[in-house]
């Protein structure tokens, strides 16, 4: 429930302050590393999924696991209907504190189970009598997963839409679970701003999950401790771009430190202002952002073009962006125009990305040339 701070006794608000402070200083770094996907080029091919399901989550307990996912929009995506179970912050004394807000925790079923398969029915049974079904661990028959709704969007015949979503932890300025957490286990890197769970302390109390609002977070039922994206700072240790970054066949994603002046990350989103923050309302200054989508046009009821408004509703990508989508896709179309007419654009060259290497700055050492360490020591 939402504090009525008008009610609260001079005791209360000291101590909410004392609290504020006490956290502020599990969000202190030196740097923040931050992320810009552009929507108009994801083609939902799950390469970042896959390159972080086969590094991140493979140990036990993290089968369910997506640290880094594809939701296909509009739609429920995952866990299932994210963006109505709450969470983010409540604002008060005039910005001095932030109350993290208790949204709902999403279920097992959510996210969509740890799925069991009929492997020995149908590897036993005669060609074609059997075929492969998957399970919850209860037994009854799956009803949602990370890529249910895949490529199924809104509006209608011809002029239907959809576009690809690709989710990882925002590793917020203000990270809602660092100050849900009563364990104080969640906390930023002073290094490079990234958010991550301390696994010797967190309870598995779950708080986290509930102040979330995009709800990235996870929960480990084997080793009762909470789990999420870690940025993949191990990576970052060496130089090393995340996995998901590196592994993006359509170049999609920039890497880097938001203060690089000179880098992509600082000029798409503080000098062009084109790349945006997910649910700016939350509250919890997310540092992953989106080059919103280019809509085609749409068609009338001829099969002409129709110019007069774009085919994905503005007033859609207004509730995902924020009130400055509008501006964002202006700049965007008119430095298009602006190439298109023999000009150049800084802007452009830097989204179509011709040098990827470059996307990633100073992210940019080959993987292949790290020491690769032995097996149990990669999977403890």
């Amino acid at each position: 429930m939402p504090v009525d701070e008008k009610k609260l006794t001079e005791r209360e608000k000291e101590l909410a302050l004392e609290f504020q402070a006490s956290k502020e200083k599990l969000r202190e770094s030196s740097r923040q590393v931050a992320m810009v996907m552009d929507l108009n080029k994801c083609i939902g091919c799950q390469l970042c999924s896959m390159a972080c399901k086969t590094l991140w989550t493979q140990v036990e307990g993290r089968e369910y696991m997506w640290w880094n996912k594809v939701n296909t929009q509009p739609g429920k995506g995952s866990p299932k209907d994210w963006e109505r179970k709450g969470g983010g912050y409540q604002v008060l004394f005039g910005g001095k504190v932030r109350d993290p807000v208790r949204g709902e925790l999403p279920t097992r079923k959510d996210f969509g189970d740890m799925w069991k398969f009929n492997f020995e029915e149908v590897f036993s049974s005669k060609a074609g009598d059997k075929h492969l079904q998957a399970r919850n661990p209860d037994g009854t028959e799956p009803d949602w997963a990370m890529n249910w709704d895949e490529d199924q969007g809104g509006g209608k015949y011809p002029n239907a839409f959809y576009f690809y979503l690709p989710r990882i932890c925002n590793h917020c300025t203000y990270a809602a679970c660092i100050d849900a957490c009563p364990r104080n286990a969640i906390y930023k890197r002073e290094e490079d701003g990234a958010v991550v769970i301390d696994q010797e302390r967190c309870k598995g109390y779950r708080f986290c999950l509930e102040a979330c609002p995009y709800k990235v977070i996870y929960f480990n039922f084997v080793q009762q401790t909470s789990m999420k994206c870690i940025f993949c700072y191990p990576r970052l240790e060496e130089e090393v771009a995340t996995a998901c970054a590196r592994q993006c066949t359509g170049r999609v994603r920039f890497l880097g430190f938001m203060d690089d002046e000179k880098g992509p990350i600082h000029k798409l989103v503080k000098v062009w202002k084109v790349a945006l923050p997910l649910h700016l309302e939350y509250g919890t200054e997310p540092n992953v952002f989106y080059v919103p989508p280019l809509s085609p046009p749409r068609l009338d009821e001829d099969g002409k073009i129709d110019t007069s408004k774009p085919r994905i509703p503005m007033a859609y990508l207004r509730y995902l962006f924020g009130p400055e989508v509008e501006k964002a896709m202006d700049t965007m179309q008119s430095e298009m125009n602006k190439v298109r007419s023999g000009g150049k654009s800084e802007l452009m060259d830097i989204l179509i990305a011709r040098e990827w290497n470059g996307m990633f700055k100073p992210f940019t050492k080959d993987p292949a040339l790290l020491e690769r360490l032995p097996e149990k020591q990669t999977k403890a």
